[in-house]
C-alpha cells in the first residue's frame, strides 16, 4: 500500500493579466500597511510583461511534466497544485483533494532552501488550509528543502554550460560566474534552518557544486536580488547590480549569472536578472548571460520523481526514518524591530 495518494506542488502565485497585478500584490503585502503608491511601483515590472508572471504557467508545464514522468515509471499520483497569493489558492485545493478522496498528499514547495519564507511558512499556509477545510482535510507532509539533491545542482550545471556557450567564443575561459538567489532580512538569514545560518550557507554549497561542475577556474560570486522593505533593515548582500559593478572594475572580461535561488522563472528573475542586471552589464559595456532555471528541465523533473518514491518507500513517523525534519524553532521569521516614537 502506497504512504501517499496525490503529490501537491505549492507555489507563491502569480498574476496572469493587468487587472490581476495589484489585488495580488496587495495579497503579497497583506498586513504590512504598504500604501498602493508603493505597490504602483512594483506594478511596473509586471505590466512591463503585460501583468503576466511567468511562475503560473510554469506550475502549469512543471505538473505536466511531473505527471509525464510519473506515468513513464509506473506511479500513480495524482498531481493537485495550489498558491500562497493567487489562484488557484492553496486552501481551494485541500477542499478539492478533500472531495477527491485524497487522505495522505505529499507537498513540495517551488523552494529549496531553508529560510522562513521560503520554508516555514509554507508549513504553516498547510496548516491553515487544512485548518479552514475542516476534519475531511487530507494530512499533508512537506518534502524539506531538498538544494542537496543531486540532480538540483544538475540541472543548473546544464544551463549555466549553455549559457557559457552562447558567449563570444574568446572570452569564455575568462568568465567570472555570479550566482544570485532572492535577497531576505539578515535576521530571517541567522535564524534560517535548524541551528541559523542555513539560508546562505545552502546556497554558497550548491554554488559551489554547480562551479566545480563546470570547472571554473576563477572565483564564484554569490549576490542577492529583489531586496525590499525600509531602508534601515539590513538585507543580505551584495546586491546584484554592485556585484557585477566589482567585477567590472577588477578586471572582469565576461558574466555568466546562474540563478541558483529559483527553482523557476519568477518575476525576480526576468524583471531584476533579465532586465536590470543585463542593463548594468551593458553599461558596464561587458558580454552578459543568464542560465536558465530548472523549470521542466530532465534531472530537475527526475529530482521530483526520485524525492517522491524515497518518501512513498519511507514516510515520516517510521523507524526507518533517515531524514531530518524541521524543528519547533527551524526557520523563524526575522525578529520584529523595536518601534520608536516620533
Amino acid at each position: 500500500m502506497s504512504a501517499y495518494d496525490a503529490l501537491l506542488l505549492v507555489s507563491f502565485g502569480g498574476p496572469e493579466g493587468p487587472e490581476d497585478v495589484l489585488p495580488f500584490l496587495r495579497n503579497v503585502t497583506a498586513g504590512r500597511n504598504i500604501p498602493d503608491s508603493r505597490l504602483e511601483q512594483v506594478a511596473e515590472h509586471y505590466y512591463l510583461f503585460g501583468g503576466v508572471s511567468p511562475i503560473s504557467q510554469q506550475c502549469r508545464d512543471l505538473i505536466a511534466a511531473i505527471e509525464k514522468d510519473f506515468e513513464a515509471g509506473g506511479l500513480d499520483l495524482p498531481v493537485y497544485w495550489g498558491n500562497r497569493n493567487w489562484q488557484p489558492y492553496l486552501t481551494d485545493t485541500v477542499a478539492t483533494m478533500a472531495a477527491d478522496g485524497v487522505t495522505r498528499a505529499l507537498a513540495l514547495a517551488t523552494s529549496a532552501y531553508s529560510s522562513y519564507s521560503g520554508c516555514r511558512q509554507y508549513l504553516e499556509d498547510i496548516a491553515r488550509a487544512r485548518a479552514q477545510v475542516g476534519p475531511a482535510a487530507p494530512r499533508i507532509d512537506k518534502i524539506p528543502p531538498y538544494f542537496s539533491h543531486p540532480g538540483f545542482a544538475e540541472s543548473f550545471t546544464a544551463a549555466a554550460g549553455a549559457a557559457l556557450e552562447s558567449l563570444p567564443a574568446g572570452v569564455r575561459n575568462e568568465v567570472d560566474l555570479v550566482f544570485a538567489a532572492h535577497s531576505i532580512p539578515s535576521g530571517m538569514a541567522e535564524r534560517s534552518g535548524p541551528a541559523g545560518g542555513a539560508y546562505p550557507a545552502q546556497l554558497a554549497e550548491v554554488a559551489g557544486q554547480v562551479a566545480a561542475r563546470l570547472g571554473a577556474t576563477r572565483p564564484w560570486r554569490l549576490a542577492y536580488t529583489s531586496r525590499s522593505g525600509p531602508p534601515a533593515q539590513p538585507w543580505l548582500i551584495p546586491d546584484i547590480n554592485d556585484c557585477l559593478a566589482e567585477l567590472a572594475q577588477a578586471g572582469s572580461r565576461a558574466m555568466v549569472v546562474i540563478p541558483i535561488g529559483f527553482v523557476s522563472d519568477h518575476m525576480e528573475v526576468r524583471f531584476d536578472l533579465d532586465v536590470e542586471a543585463a542593463q548594468t552589464a551593458q553599461r558596464l559595456g561587458l558580454p552578459f548571460a543568464r542560465a536558465a532555471t530548472p523549470g521542466t528541465s530532465p534531472p530537475f523533473v527526475a529530482m521530483i520523481t526520485d524525492l517522491v518514491r524515497q518518501w512513498q518507500a519511507d514516510p515520516p513517523g517510521t523507524p526507518a526514518s533517515v531524514r531530518a525534519f524541521c524543528g519547533a524553532n527551524c526557520c523563524a521569521p526575522a525578529p520584529a524591530r523595536p518601534r520608536t516614537a516620533g
